[in-house]
Formats: C-alpha cells, structure tokens, sequence
C-alpha cells in the first residue's frame, strides 16, 4: 500500500474505506459480509475508514469490527457532526457521544463536520460555540483532526477553507467532476494552504465503471489494460495534491481490485495518452447521462417511499445501455416490490432536494425519468403482473 501523509505527518492510506455502502439485508448491515470484507482490506494495508453519523448502522457496525478484532488502534476512524440536524450548542456534544459510543471508542482520528454547502452553516455552529469545542475535544485528545466535508460550489468552499485553521477537508471530485462542486479550483486551494483533502466519490457512485458502450470500446484499445474504476482511481492519484480516496467497497473483489490499484498508482505518472483517454471517456458519456446523481442517498427517505437514486440510476442506465435492458431491470427490481417505490408516488413536498449535495431538480427530473422508463404499455404491464403476482404471493420485498 502506498501512504500519504497528513498535515501532522501521520501515514494515512492513499486508498480509504468508505463504509457508507456496506451490504445490507433488507435494512440491516451483513455484519459478517462487511466484516470479512473490513479485515481483508485492513490485512492488504487500508487504515483510513470513513462513516458518519446518519449512515444507518454503520459507524456501530464499524465500531464492532475493531472491538471484536481488537484492532482499533491499527486504523484511523474518521466520522461526521450532522451540523444540519443540530439545534443547540448542547446537541454537539450528545451527538459527539452517542458516536463514541457506537464506534466502541475514547477518540476520533478525523472527525468532520458533516455535508456544508453555504457559509452560514459555519456561522451557525460558530454561533454555538464550535470552535472553544473543538480546542476542548483536542485538548483531551477525543479529536485529533478536524475537517469538513463539502457539496456546494468552488468559491463558497474556499470562503469555508479560509475560516478556520482546518487539519483536513473532504470533496466530491472525480474526472466528470473536475470543474463542479469545489473541484480542482478547490483542490489547488486546499494544496496551497498545506490542507490535506480526501475524496468521496470517485467512481461518481458508479458511473465511472458501468461506463457506456463506446466508452468501454474505447478503454479497451486503448492498450493500457486499464478497468474503468482503474481509470477513476489512477486518475485521482496522479495527483499529488489528492491524499485519499474513499471507496465504498462493498465486496472482496472490490477491495482486492481496488488495493492492487492502490499499490501501483503514484503522482505524476500519467501522459499524454492517458489523458486523451479521459477526454474522450468524459465526452462520451456526457452525451449518455441525463441526472447527475451519484447514489448517495442524502435525499431519502422520502416520506411517500420514492426510491429516488434508484429511479434515476435506471434512467440513466436506459441512455448509457440498451433502453429495453434498462426498463425491464426496472421493472423486475422496483416496479414488482411489495411496497411500490415509483415516481408518480411523489407528492411534490421538495424535501429531497433540501438535502441533495448535487442540487438536482429532483421533483422535475422525477416525472422525466418516469415517462422515459414507464410508457404506456410498461405501465399497463406493471399493473397486469403486480396484480397476478400479489395473488400468488410472489412480489418482492426488496431488491
């Protein structure tokens, strides 16, 4: 494994697990799937682990892992203020708690506050006190860095990179998302100011390896021997500036292809070939996508049971692949549940979109993806099977 170092000189894995998409049953965590999963990656040289507070399960399923294993003090455990559910300065520390609690845990390596998009969310938790807090928290050692994670645009993020003496920040940033949300302008900003900066998505939450056909094609001959999340990940740590980079693997093949990579893959190394492919790569499937949503799922969930990044995952999947292949992966795992998660369940009340890191018009692009992936006939179809299927007891309760 290949280490970077932070702005204390600490080795922090330029490969991170992001545990926000451990495997689930139904709505609990495989603990023994993730488990194994965790080991294996702390065994091949992984040491960095993201969680957060509002990913259900997660951080008390991290904690038990290292607890079970007794391997806390081989990893570093970065987590997440919810600063928008926060309603008083004494919320901070019963959240604060509640997280060491579930973590198993007397301390945080990189302890972030949570998702910012405008300043006066920082404004906000300075009005509660945040920054005597934090100098407390270090000072009996519960902390040992402070950050931020970021969704919003370049200048509203280098406002917040400015306002406070930051141990680290975390950014969307992938090769589709060089130049939006704080992007490279953001990067080089953080870099100057010697702030090291972790990356969540990516992959964009898989676009970049279900990559459309053209762009496979391309990959391909391009004679590098590259897999599309090859191509993400090296790009990403070409970068001298990038210190980690969060995946959220959620199978051991994913953690060996992913460690291999992280093996290999140093600043600096690509050329002009490389690049051209990227180029083309994001040419390519610009022309496809029709939401910019990455799955991460911030939006739900939604009152009215609208699964949301799934029904946008399929309407892009319809112009990134076959339509027809699309809609019936649609129709099998979410028109035929027990409990319909359709677009036209939606009732307009726009909660989603408060909470939406990708500020996506959510409500309007809702009723686009539902014409595109239910016409006519496919709803006339759904009705005919959903109706024989409940008879016999065979809809689905789930994906």
């Amino acid at each position: 494994m290949i280490y970077r170092e932070d702005r204390k000189g600490n080795k922090v894995s330029q490969l991170g697990y992001g545990c926000m998409r451990f495997t689930r049953k139904g709505t609990q965590i495989d603990f023994e799937k993730a488990e194994k999963e965790v080991l294996a990656a702390i065994e091949k040289g992984v040491n960095y682990f993201d969680t957060a507070y509002i990913y259900p399960g997660n951080e008390e399923c991290l904690g038990n892992i290292l607890a079970k294993n007794n391997i806390r003090e081989k990893v570093l455990i970065a987590t997440k203020l919810p600063q928008y559910m926060l309603r008083n300065p004494a919320s901070i520390d019963k959240t604060f708690k509640e997280e060491l609690d579930r973590l198993k845990t007397d301390y945080i390596d990189y302890y972030l506050m949570h998702m910012f998009t405008d300043y006066a969310e920082w404004e906000k938790l300075e009005s509660f006190g945040i920054e005597q807090w934090i100098k407390d928290r270090k000072a009996d050692g519960s902390i040992k860095n402070i950050g931020f994670s970021y969704h919003g645009e370049s200048e509203m993020f280098i406002k917040i990179l400015n306002a406070y003496d930051w141990d680290f920040c975390q950014i969307q940033y992938n090769y589709l998302d060089e130049h939006t949300q704080a992007g490279k302008k953001g990067l080089m900003a953080a870099a100057e100011k010697g702030i090291p900066v972790f990356i969540m998505e990516p992959l964009r939450g898989g676009k970049l390896v279900n990559l459309p056909e053209k762009a496979k094609k391309e990959l391909n001959e391009s004679g590098l021997g590259y897999t599309p999340a090859e191509l993400g990940l090296r790009w990403l740590w070409n970068q001298k500036e990038v210190t980690c980079v969060l995946s959220g693997m959620n199978s051991m093949e994913m953690v060996e292809e992913n460690v291999r990579i992280a093996n290999e893959a140093k600043p600096d190394s690509f050329g002009e070939k490389e690049f051209a492919l990227i180029d083309s790569v994001k040419k390519i499937i610009r022309e496809k996508e029709k939401v910019g949503c990455t799955a991460c799922r911030y939006c739900m969930p939604c009152p009215k049971g609208v699964d949301i990044p799934s029904i946008f995952y399929y309407y892009n999947l319809m112009y990134m692949d076959k339509k027809s292949s699309a809609r019936f992966e649609f129709v099998q795992n979410m028109a035929l549940r027990e409990k319909p998660s359709l677009a036209n369940q939606c009732v307009e009340c726009g909660l989603c979109e408060k909470h939406c890191p990708q500020h996506i018009e959510i409500r309007k692009m809702l009723k686009e993806a539902d014409k595109s992936l239910r016409p006519l006939p496919y709803k006339v179809a759904i009705a005919i099977a959903r109706k024989i299927m409940l008879q016999k007891g065979e809809v689905k309760s789930e994906i």
